[in-house]
């Protein structure tokens, strides 16, 4: 039986460990009708994830990530059938025990958009980022006022002047230089953003990692995942992840993405939604993306989102 999970310190301890874990996918899959089928642990992803035979996948949430699972279960019922691309099917979504819950939902065909991706062709790369930007674009028209019992953060100019206030310590915190991080506050002051964005159903880790294609159809994109840090805001918002993670400051991809999104956003509005994002991780980008040509925010912004 599942240990409750309340603290990072009982996270650390039960969710990566495969002998508690696996014992109780297997008694879970069981009560769900899927005894026998064979499971295999993602090794991707902060929750603990399982392939149940070829057509399930089986999500657990200890108590710690509870709210998590409830908006995986609501945004996959909501969006199932409404974007260009495949979403996963919601099954089942409970409690299990002690604060432990569940999703069943279907699996997905297709390979990760990021083991692919070195192999696409131009062309080929061409297209998939052409699909997702349309599939983002179906995304964010979708109504989303079915979601806002679940869905946070409720009053966008709050979420993002809490995330303004503690910005450059966060970034401190995860080792940035001194030399960027004082940089911070004057950039975001100087970076007006939306007074009154149009609200949007937001995804918010629009990347290739959560992006499935098909390696033996030009590499159509076959799926789209992994919806429980879904939130209601700015659409600017979700262009984080795409340009630092499926574009990726290769040129031309973002201009392309954005021509088929149908709207453009400005090289630095999209640094300062970086900075303000949830999971901003500012040293970890520096090391995985071109760097710019002066060390300046400024600079950066071109760098990455530029178009």
């Amino acid at each position: 039986m599942l240990p409750p999970v309340d603290t990072d310190e009982e996270w650390d301890a039960v969710v990566p460990d495969e002998a508690v874990m696996r014992p109780a996918a297997e008694d879970l899959s069981a009560r769900l009708g899927l005894a026998g089928a064979p499971l295999t642990r993602y090794g991707e992803g902060s929750q603990p994830v399982y392939a149940v035979g070829e057509r399930h996948v089986l999500k657990l949430f200890p108590g710690a990530a509870a709210d998590d699972g409830a908006t995986e279960a609501r945004v996959l019922g909501h969006v199932q059938g409404q974007l260009p691309v495949p979403t996963p099917e919601l099954h089942d979504f409970g409690a299990y025990v002690n604060g432990w819950s569940y999703v069943l939902m279907s699996r997905l065909p297709g390979e990760g958009l990021h083991l692919a991706w070195p192999r696409i062709p131009a062309a080929d790369r061409d297209r998939v980022v052409t699909r997702a930007g349309e599939a983002l674009a179906a995304l964010h028209t979708l109504g989303h006022a079915p979601l806002a019992d679940v869905l946070g953060p409720g009053d966008w100019r709050e979420f993002t002047a809490r995330q303004r206030a503690g910005a450059a310590d966060r970034q401190r915190a995860r080792g940035l230089p001194e030399s960027w991080a004082e940089q911070i506050p004057a950039f975001l002051d100087a970076v007006p953003l939306p007074a009154a964005p149009g609200p949007a159903l937001l995804h918010t880790e629009f990347m290739r990692q959560h992006l499935l294609v098909d390696p033996g159809d030009g590499h159509r994109l076959t799926g789209l995942f992994d919806f429980e840090p879904a939130m209601i805001g700015d659409p600017a918002y979700d262009f984080v992840g795409v340009g630092l993670f499926v574009t990726r400051a290769e040129p031309g991809l973002l201009a392309r993405f954005m021509a088929a999104y149908g709207r453009t956003f400005e090289p630095r509005l999209l640094l300062a939604y970086t900075l303000l994002h949830v999971y901003s991780n500012l040293p970890w980008y520096l090391r995985e993306l071109p760097a710019p040509p002066e060390p300046t925010l400024d600079a950066l912004a071109e760098a990455w989102f530029g178009h």
